[in-house]
């Protein structure tokens, strides 16, 4: 291994980059260490692993939709308010949508690497896109995941843009999704004391982006995360997960281990939420990071 003076980090991250090849076409070429522009700081990863472990009976909120109006709209005002997280079930989303969904995405990263890297183009704020992390060559270390990057609106994407093997599901994804952020954004106006539909007069849900990330094996997983800690910038976020833990959610000074429910979707109330609901004092922060294994 090359001296840390003799190592050159812009070079091997832009070999990377041109390769096209994300992180899973390396996880798939048989490596058994990872590249050291992958290495977070040992203290930041020690912080994640030191509380996960200790906050192994806190979970996020669980809300069941199809229970009383006046009770759901309460939940989720003090879940919010507390957490900034919770998961939804009886939603409205079949569970054979939620799979094939998810199986459609898997699809789409288990194509061949000369495949996705037509779509290792683009602009990252529209379109449809393939991409490792988006900010490849700013972060001190890359986090271990690639995503396909599908923008719905406002400026809906050429359909044929869409992978054909995850395009049917994409698209019909979106419109669920839509639909489940639209009901959660109602209730979540009603706990802060606003007229209902008043988010959706906003068009709130106007300007949407479908992200499907994949987390690989990796052969050193105490060495980096799937996505480094960070708050969503946006009103709402609907997320979709599989069987396999790895999202971390911070309450007060522990990381959480979100153990996903089997049919539900986890919901987190975005910075321009919080912006908004600053008149109620609920400032809580929120650092959704997700480690590999």
């Amino acid at each position: 291994m090359a001296s840390a003076a003799d190592y050159d980090r812009m070079k091997k991250v832009k070999e990377f980059d041109e390769s096209k090849m994300g992180v899973k076409g390396l996880s798939d070429s048989g490596i058994t260490s990872i590249p050291r522009f992958f290495i977070h700081p040992p203290q930041t990863l020690s912080q994640l692993k030191s509380s996960s472990s200790s906050s192994s009976s806190i979970q996020i909120p669980v809300i069941d939709l199809s229970d009383h109006r006046s009770k759901v709209v309460d939940q989720i005002r003090v879940a919010c308010k507390t957490w900034g997280f919770f998961q939804v079930i009886n939603h409205g989303v079949a569970m054979s949508v939620l799979e094939q969904t998810i199986n459609a995405i898997k699809a789409f990263h288990d194509l061949p690497p000369q495949e996705k890297a037509k779509l290792y183009v683009g602009d990252e704020k529209r379109g449809v896109r393939f991409a490792v992390n988006n900010d490849l060559y700013r972060s001190e270390a890359a986090t271990w995941h690639d995503h396909l990057q599908v923008w719905m609106a406002p400026e809906p994407p050429e359909v044929e843009k869409i992978p054909e093997i995850c395009r049917r599901e994409v698209v019909a994804w979106d419109l669920h999704g839509k639909n489940v952020a639209e009901s959660v954004m109602e209730l979540l106006s009603e706990g802060l004391g606003l007229e209902p539909g008043k988010f959706k007069e906003l068009t709130f849900s106007e300007h949407r982006l479908l992200a499907g990330i994949c987390y690989p094996h990796c052969p050193q997983p105490d060495l980096t995360m799937g996505i480094a800690s960070h708050t969503d910038s946006v009103v709402l976020t609907v997320l979709l997960q599989n069987h396999v833990p790895g999202l971390q959610v911070k309450h007060g000074d522990e990381w959480v281990d979100v153990k996903p429910v089997p049919g539900g979707l986890i919901i987190n109330a975005g910075d321009f939420l919080q912006g908004i609901a600053d008149s109620v004092e609920w400032g809580v922060p929120k650092y959704p990071t997700s480690r590999v294994g």
